[in-house]
């Protein structure tokens, strides 16, 4: 018999997957297995938009001679399937951020006492990007301005959205030369899904650039304003130590998982864990306390804030509930799989639907409502502590987890690498133009059961660092460095390049950083921009020795944040295989045609081995244009050594000898 094919570079989610299989339990791994992907659909070549199809458009010649039913040719329907699925994760996205923005407004009002403004030097910050004036005014009637004028952004019928201005002057012009400034989130989806429609746009390089536009509308849109207030409600994330791993629940607690999406019930969740009585509830029904664990995005918002442990990305959602340690997963919005359901009906756990924009059948629902938001937190907690006595003696007991640093936002980076007062990205601009540090990577982006969970994610993350390329990363992407060690400062130090590593050591800090979740790669665009503006890596970030990559990814979520980054100026890679593969004349638009517009370009490349060599080369190549020192490795470009902490310390005493003498 050929022997077993590993299904996970996670470890522990792998002896969860063999648990599983022994027991004859069904996976998204076994499906992904089974389920092979229609390749018409797969490469973009089927047409289903209206009913005289759905239209294959196959063939040796399908380029030039397929045709739908309508006439639509191939290209023009792989550009169709693609604007769609842009304008379907820009407003899953952007749908998030108005649902922040209102809690905000209701925050500011009254109307949901349970949340409060936490900082108010990012609320000002943000009011003065909006005009909105703050002088002489409370907290809450600033907040109040921002968050309307923030809601007037999704319905905005002319003119352009208002954080178009935070990106560097001259990515502003370049939008504004081939007209994909966003006029208003709302607008630009809706028109995207009217362009798509049967019988309007036919022309793919049209179309292409239609999808620059709306993920416009969501990079520069729905995810920053989305970052920026969740910032606003909860605090601005810094650098928290916690865990990563299935292993983290605990047989001696009620485990209760939080996933999805939207950080608002979790953080009350987070806070209403902590209270006597329901503490003291808990203990009643024979537990020792209360563990909360993160799944997927929402697991980074409370982690990056409250150091809440992790169990992982979107592959981990089914694992978490076969350890049998789970007594209630509490689900809001994305990425949440309907198979959890059929999972929690082999054990005792309770799956809680809380939006009514994502029931699940079979589930239990409890409607969340902001207004009332630690009620019903309450109400979770008490079903999930019932349930404790539930509990089965079946299931993979895992208990290996690994630690971690998270939480660096760009506000943190900046101080950082200056302290309050001199705030700065001058080190980092300084380390990369000295050679210390050859550019940056953004990993990020989903897992997908068709590629080994986390391989792709763990070897760029490590290969990056070991070529002096400082690494930041996002959502599921993060869970993957966080659980095989990687957050750890120490470890990673030690397999950074030499370059890479002294500057991290100067300035305190680990070569992968931890961003957040998935909407908060608008911090990665913030961080472009500050490096733009420090000066001498180009005007632009489409200057920048700089690369973006999606991995592992499965969503249209993800298709959006890569094109909004393309749109921004970046080179974007994504793993496995494109969703346009059957149309060579749209792959030359994503690759050609928006490198000659826009500076960015998006390939799909299956083999992470040449990601990585394409990653690099185009990081030399950027360094090259801006006349900067030659990398090479092991050599640090300048005679200086930095110093890190320690070392001024020494020196200081060395300066003082005649201190500490009676």
């Amino acid at each position: 018999m050929a022997p077993r094919t590993p299904k996970s570079a996670d470890k522990v989610a792998e002896e969860i997957i063999e648990w599983a299989e022994a027991q004859g339990l069904e996976t998204a791994f076994d499906r992904a297995e089974k389920l092979k992907p229609c390749p018409i659909g797969h490469s973009g070549a089927c047409c289903k938009i209206c009913f005289m199809g759905p239209c294959r458009l196959v063939g040796p010649d399908a380029e030039e001679t397929a045709r739908g039913v309508c006439g639509a040719t191939l290209p023009v329907v792989s550009a169709r399937n693609f604007l769609r699925m842009v304008a379907a994760g820009t407003a899953a996205h952007s749908d998030h951020a108005r649902d922040m923005a209102f809690t905000l407004l209701e925050a500011a009002t009254g109307e949901a006492p349970d949340f409060k403004v936490r900082d108010t030097q990012k609320l000002k910050k943000l009011a003065d990007i909006l005009e909105i004036p703050t002088e002489g005014r409370t907290k809450e009637e600033v907040a109040k301005d921002v968050a309307l004028k923030i809601i007037e952004q999704f319905g905005q019928q002319k003119g352009e959205i208002a954080f178009v201005k935070r990106a560097p002057k001259k990515r502003q012009e370049v939008w504004r030369k081939w007209g994909i400034v966003p006029r208003g989130i709302d607008r630009e989806v809706a028109e995207a899904l009217h362009r798509t429609n049967m019988g309007v746009d036919q022309d793919p390089e049209n179309l292409m650039m239609a999808a620059l536009k709306v993920s416009l509308a969501d990079g520069w849109g729905g995810c920053m304003f989305s970052t920026d207030i969740t910032d606003i409600l909860f605090g601005t994330p810094r650098p928290v130590r916690a865990q990563a791993s299935i292993g983290i629940m605990k047989e001696d607690e009620v485990n209760v998982v939080v996933h999805g999406h939207e950080p608002t019930l979790a953080e009350m969740i987070v806070e209403v864990s902590q209270e006597p009585e329901i503490l003291e509830y808990a203990r009643q029904k024979g537990a020792k306390g209360i563990n909360l664990v993160g799944m997927c995005c929402t697991a980074n918002e409370v982690l990056m804030r409250h150091g809440i442990p992790t169990a992982g990305g979107f592959l981990n959602q089914e694992l978490a509930i076969m350890t049998g340690l789970a007594e209630a997963v509490m689900v809001d919005v994305q990425c949440i799989m309907p198979a959890i359901v059929e999972a929690s009906k082999k054990f005792h756990t309770k799956v809680i639907t809380t939006s009514y924009k994502g029931k699940i059948k079979d589930a239990v629902h409890i409607q969340y409502d902001e207004r009332r938001a630690k009620e019903v937190a309450r109400q979770i907690l008490r079903l999930a502590i019932d349930n404790y006595a539930n509990r089965t003696a079946s299931g993979s007991r895992v208990h290996e987890t690994s630690p971690l640093i998270a939480g660096f936002s760009h506000e943190y980076i900046d101080y950082m690498q200056g302290g309050r007062f001199r705030a700065s990205f001058r080190p980092l601009n300084d380390a990369i133009m000295a050679g210390r540090i050859r550019g940056v990577a953004g990993i990020v982006g989903c897992n997908n059961p068709r590629i080994m969970q986390d391989s792709y994610h763990d070897y760029l993350a490590i290969e990056f660092i070991k070529n002096d390329v400082l690494v930041v990363t996002t959502g599921c992407g993060a869970h993957a460095c966080a659980k095989a060690g990687y957050m750890r400062p120490e470890v990673a130090l030690e397999m950074a390049g030499p370059g890479l590593r002294e500057v991290c050591e100067a300035i305190g800090c680990p070569p992968i950083l931890h961003l957040g979740a998935c909407v908060d790669n608008s911090r990665i665009l913030t961080i472009a921009t500050h490096m733009v503006h420090e000066g001498g890596l180009g005007d632009d970030i489409s200057d920048l020795p700089a690369v973006g990559l999606a991995p592992e990814w499965m969503s249209e979520k993800a298709l959006a944040i890569g094109t909004y980054f393309v749109a921004s100026g970046m080179y974007v890679i994504f793993g496995s295989e494109s969703p346009v593969e059957a149309s060579s004349e749209v792959k030359r638009i994503m690759t050609e045609v928006w490198e000659q517009r826009v500076g960015g370009k998006l390939e799909f490349i299956p083999d992470p081995e040449v990601m990585l060599r394409k990653a690099l080369e185009h990081i030399d190549k950027k360094r090259e244009a801006l006349k900067l020192r030659k990398y090479e490795p092991g050599r640090f470009g300048v005679e200086r050594k930095l110093m890190s902490m320690e070392d001024r310390r020494k020196l200081e005493k060395l300066s003082r000898p005649h201190e500490g003498l009676k």
